[in-house]
């Protein structure tokens, strides 16, 4: 019996509080369309798409639990950079080579860098997200932890629609609101994609219009393939904390490579670098309980802290310019 009543009073309290987050919602959705309309969207695209909009619990569960914020190093990279994801990789190339290597020309962007972003973002487009990207967006917004950066992208989703920039129809993605082969925010959409095959929209699905937009998006970046992303290191024990970067949020403490070379072992292989600019990072110190402060480490360039700017996550950036390497290492 007192299991029964258990049971009972979870599914009462589950049921009531699903009734409070619709009602809490529902209000959301009132001060969100006025806030819309105010900052230049029309109302017909506002009613259209934010009264459909529905709380997604599943959402704030994986906002609440990226595989960045607890995989250590070893494991992420390792999961993302398989040899089955460049054989993958190569087929892509193969199949759309000549598109790809002339993205790669005009916008000065390795295709290596492009092929492993798209292999990572999703799978070569196997992976686009089955999200409701405005739902997703409006849970989001709706939600405390990060308000205000996802009501300014759905405000910016609503812009692209209104000027048939893109589909409403085609608008599903990622948990997070990011959408097509590259997975763009509205916010990266609206200043970087691009039109490449010139058919009156932008289809980030597509193959000429990701492509060409991502490799934008890295070229004002300021994208150099001349310079590597990182190479691992070991450390020396002396090296002062102050110069290791835990997380991706501000790197700091940044020095030219003929600096650190004093804290690194055998560290003749960066002599080429000397006057780059670069940082350390050690990314499993605030992620893995009882971590090694000092392994592992990476030497960091200014095209890793770019991939920052793509997704802000120490592991990303590793796991990216890894894959890299392992493409222009098959060709």
């Amino acid at each position: 019996m007192k299991k029964i009543r258990l049971i009972i009073i979870t599914l009462v309290i589950i049921f009531n509080s699903a009734v409070l987050i619709a009602d809490d919602f529902n209000d959301w959705k009132i001060k969100f369309k006025k806030r819309a309309i105010n900052e230049g969207v029309s109302k017909s695209t506002v009613d259209s798409l934010i009264d459909n909009t529905k709380f997604l619990s599943d959402v704030i569960k994986y906002d609440r639990y990226q595989p960045e914020f607890y995989e250590d190093t070893k494991t992420y990279i390792s999961k993302r950079t398989s040899n089955k994801k460049v054989k993958l990789g190569k087929i892509i190339l193969n199949k759309e080579s000549h598109i790809i290597n002339k993205v790669s020309s005009e916008y000065k962007v390795d295709k290596n860098l492009l092929l492993a972003l798209m292999g990572i973002e999703t799978n070569f487009g196997n992976y686009l997200g089955k999200m409701d990207i405005i739902s997703s967006l409006a849970t989001l917004s709706f939600d405390q932890r990060r308000s205000e950066f996802f009501s300014k992208e759905l405000i910016t989703l609503l812009r692209l629609v209104d000027e048939n920039i893109i589909n409403p129809s085609t608008l599903f993605g990622s948990w997070a609101g990011a959408f097509g082969n590259f997975q763009f925010m509205p916010s990266t959409i609206k200043n970087h994609a691009i039109d490449y095959n010139n058919d009156g929209s932008i289809d980030l699905k597509n193959i000429e219009d990701s492509f060409a937009s991502a490799a934008n998006y890295l070229n004002n970046l300021g994208w150099n393939d001349n310079i590597p992303c990182f190479y691992k290191i070991d450390l020396n024990v002396d090296i002062p904390e102050k110069y290791l970067n835990t997380s991706a949020k501000n790197i700091k403490n940044e020095r030219k490579v003929k600096f650190f070379k004093k804290y690194i072992k055998k560290s003749s292989f960066l002599d080429n670098y000397d006057n780059l600019s670069s940082a350390i990072v050690t990314p499993d110190a605030e992620i893995v309980e009882n971590a090694n402060k000092l392994k592992p480490a990476y030497i960091i360039f200014d095209n890793y802290k770019l991939i920052l700017k793509w997704n802000r996550s120490l592991r990303f950036s590793l796991a990216v310019c890894t894959l890299k390497n392992s493409f222009e290492n098959e060709t």
